[in-house]
């Protein structure tokens, strides 16, 4: 018998027997409303909500805030006409001179103001890390209450996805707090309430 062989014998004849996972708590938030808890959390985190009726007003308003911005990017078809930076690039790096990118992106989370976006919306993973300012847009009736129901939400997803809150932070340097340190320097909220 190899080594091999008997470290796997030996592994299987010490393997402990197999114990129950805990049952899992949930916690209800019982918000007044959520999606006024979900603006106060973005607002404790510079994150500016903008609600929308439709695509159209989303132009309207994109066009408003970012018309004189230049390597505008996003990956909603109704902005295809607002964006001058083409997403279909071989090279993420090549994206690092975007400077605003709006995306879509599925749900919110009113307790602490994330969003959810997957690689369902995105086609490069680096896109809302690399860009130097963020918006999202996400159907107004998509705020859930709080972690626990995000992830019962999540349970049929497959492929990467990630929470981000807010545009990024640091305070490590003199306790000094520095927004857009190491990501997008501004983050907007749309709430689109058509879909």
């Amino acid at each position: 018998m190899s080594s091999r062989d008997n470290i796997l014998k030996q592994i299987r004849q010490n393997k402990p027997s197999e114990t129950q996972l805990p049952s899992v708590e949930r916690f209800d938030s019982l918000f007044e409303n959520t999606e006024e808890k979900f603006r106060e959390m973005l607002a404790a985190i510079y994150t500016e909500v903008i609600v929308v009726k439709d695509t159209d007003e989303l132009a309207q308003k994109a066009q408003e805030l970012y018309g004189s911005v230049v390597n505008r990017a996003t990956t909603i078809p109704a902005l295809s006409n607002w964006a001058d930076f083409s997403l279909n690039v071989s090279d993420p790096h090549e994206l690092e001179t975007i400077e605003i990118a709006i995306l879509s992106a599925e749900f919110g989370v009113a307790e602490n103001g994330a969003v959810w976006i997957s690689d369902q919306y995105l086609p490069h993973r680096v896109l809302p890390f690399i860009t130097q300012n963020l918006a999202f847009v996400i159907p107004r009736s998509a705020i859930v209450n709080n972690m626990h129901e995000a992830y019962v939400r999540l349970q049929e997803t497959t492929g990467w996805g990630c929470f981000i809150a807010g545009p990024s932070k640091t305070a490590d340097i003199e306790q000094s707090l520095v927004i857009g340190a190491h990501g997008a320097r501004s983050m907007v909220i749309f709430l689109l309430e058509s879909e």
